[in-house]
């Protein structure tokens, strides 16, 4: 089939991770600002051309001290690294719906190859008849393979921040005119 650029709708996407925190509970976080080139045939994803370009300063954990903590040189460095990015480079289906896309994901100065499960939610016509589809995601990264190694040992044990960051992307595109 032939590839159609596609627009993501911001009001209806998201970005989200979550981390352990003191071991035992788990911060949620979002990212609210960040933008998509893709070009796809919605039905077979495989061809997809997709590069995906998120505002790192725009971190939202529902604490203004944290978010800042988030934001300085000691963890994102944004004044230095506003963006992370990927760009995928091999998408393999895996079943009905089911994808693995794998791609490049820079955060700070590193890039490392990334793998995220993504599944096909389906289509329709809006409304106002603008032709939409949806895509889910999740993956798992660990922080300190790009340079996120800021932590605090625990009086207990362990350590402050966890390493493991799963991540959550939720996508609602429509075609670009």
């Amino acid at each position: 089939m032939t590839l159609s650029k596609w627009t993501v709708d911001k009001a209806h996407s998201s970005v989200e991770f979550t981390i352990k925190h003191m071991m035992f509970a788990k911060v949620r976080g979002s990212f609210h600002d960040f933008e998509a080139d893709i070009e796809a045939d919605p039905n077979d994803l495989t061809s997809a051309n997709i590069f995906f370009s998120v505002d790192v300063a725009s971190i939202d954990t529902g604490n203004n001290d944290r978010d800042n903590h988030l934001r300085s040189a000691d963890l994102f460095d944004v004044e230095k690294f506003p963006k992370m990015t990927f760009k995928a480079t091999n998408i393999a289906k895996k079943g009905d719906n089911e994808y693995e896309v794998t791609g490049d994901l820079t955060i700070r100065d590193v890039t490392k190859s990334e793998t995220f499960k993504v599944t096909y939610e389906g289509q329709g016509k809006d409304p106002w008849g603008n032709i939409k589809f949806g895509y889910s995601a999740e993956g798992k990264i660990k922080r300190g393979d790009y340079g996120l190694t800021y932590n605090a040992a625990l009086e207990t044990g362990g350590v402050l921040i966890g390493e493991d960051v799963n991540i959550s992307i939720v996508i609602e595109a429509s075609k670009a005119e």
